[in-house]
């Protein structure tokens, strides 16, 4: 079959694979209709290159029928129509049962230190083939694959499996609600779901920021307060905004590669290039990220405020003002979407007649396999208003 692989950095393939066939009473094989490139997907793209070797299937955001199932999968049938969440829980774990489905014990990477496996994602996370092909093994596929309706397009549901309710996550762990101020920094597809997210669950105020002029104002259009990152001090401006108090929580939703630390760019670029085993070591003890998003929402957000991080961050030794945020008594939650905590109730809002969320036209781009590498340079790059790239095998 045809995949997308990793060959280096910013060097992806369209290659020819094996065919996944199933491995374990419980897996299933889906045969793929819609896959998205995420923007954790650029991660790997350039900053997590020491963890990825040439031939790795990537993408972790995909739907599609499944083709064939185990002999212990019996929540599935051939034939059904399923997205499947990123990460690979088994639904049964101590964890599972508490709902932290991304800390799954049957499928943690505990020599890597890491929690439940995911698509697509590194040897950090399983190394298991992604969902960027034209046909993908799904393992506990009597847990995490969500049967969804025939009769609406891909895309009304292909967000099901990571932004959506990653995006879902962050509002709800900012604790906001009717009367609250909540300030989204990046308003990539996370950002905007995040906004829209918001709105719906009728949070009191919402102000998205970014530096990109369209994704600005593709979050005015939804309602929006908006702060222009590119032309102003974002602390100052929210503090305006919030008569100094500053908002009550701040989704940081933009992670490692914020802009505004060239030295820190300089850093993990080099690091990246280093011979595998020496990269690693050097990600793994001295690893930063860039944390301009990650440092403005904590002088943002207001005393006794929460600060709820989406973005993906990986530095070992990143540099935290700590007296800072000790004397306002932030809250702090974060970590991987819990996909399977929020699938129920997303699936029952998305499947109504009306799009409330606007997910049919939230992809910019769209293309097939073949098109993946030119269209990973252009999100990476941001160019041509790129903001979510869907791809149809």
């Amino acid at each position: 079959m045809k995949a997308l692989t990793w060959h280096g950095i910013e060097d992806v393939r369209v290659t020819d694979v094996p065919d996944p066939v199933i491995a374990h009473t419980t897996d299933a094989v889906v045969r793929v209709t819609s896959t998205a490139i995420c923007g954790s997907d650029l991660h790997l793209y350039r900053v997590l290159a020491p963890y990825l070797q040439p031939g790795d299937v990537l993408g972790h955001e995909f739907m599609g029928i499944v083709e064939e199932i185990g002999p212990d999968v019996a929540t599935l049938a051939v034939g059904d129509r399923v997205v499947v969440p990123f990460n690979i829980s088994c639904g049964r774990c101590w964890m599972c049962q508490r709902g932290l489905f991304a800390q799954c014990e049957t499928t943690q990477n505990t020599d890597a230190g890491k929690g439940a496996s995911l698509f697509g994602y590194t040897s950090l996370y399983g190394s298991v083939p992604g969902g960027q092909a034209e046909y993908v093994r799904v393992p506990h596929a009597d847990f995490g694959p969500i049967v969804i309706p025939d009769e609406m397009p891909d895309e009304r549901f292909l967000y099901l499996s990571d932004i959506l309710p990653t995006a879902w996550q962050a509002v709800e762990y900012a604790d906001v609600n009717g009367n609250d101020t909540l300030a989204v920094l990046g308003l990539g597809p996370v950002g905007q779901l995040a906004v829209r997210s918001a709105l719906h669950r009728g949070v009191g105020r919402v102000i998205g920021v970014d530096l990109v002029a369209d994704r600005v104002e593709k979050a005015r259009a939804w309602g929006a307060e908006v702060v222009d990152a590119s032309d102003t001090d974002v602390t100052q401006a929210l503090l305006e905004l919030t008569d100094g108090r500053g908002p009550d929580a701040v989704i940081d939703a933009v992670g490692m590669e914020a802009h505004g630390n060239p030295m820190s760019e300089k850093v993990i670029g080099a690091a990246s290039r280093l011979p595998k085993p020496m990269a690693r070591g050097a990600v793994e003890r001295f690893g930063i990220d860039r944390l301009a998003a990650l440092h403005t929402a904590v002088s943002a957000v207001r005393r006794g405020g929460t600060l709820s991080i989406s973005g993906v961050y990986g530095g070992a030794v990143d540099p935290m003002p700590m007296m800072e945020l000790f004397d306002k008594g932030l809250t702090i939650r974060m970590g991987q979407c819990h996909v399977r905590r929020w699938s129920d109730e997303l699936l029952d809002i998305v499947r109504t007649d009306d799009d409330v969320l606007g997910l049919e036209d939230l992809a910019t781009h769209h293309g097939s396999l073949e098109d993946a590498p030119d269209l990973y340079r252009i999100f990476q790059e941001k160019q041509d208003a790129c903001l979510k790239v869907v791809l149809r095998p």
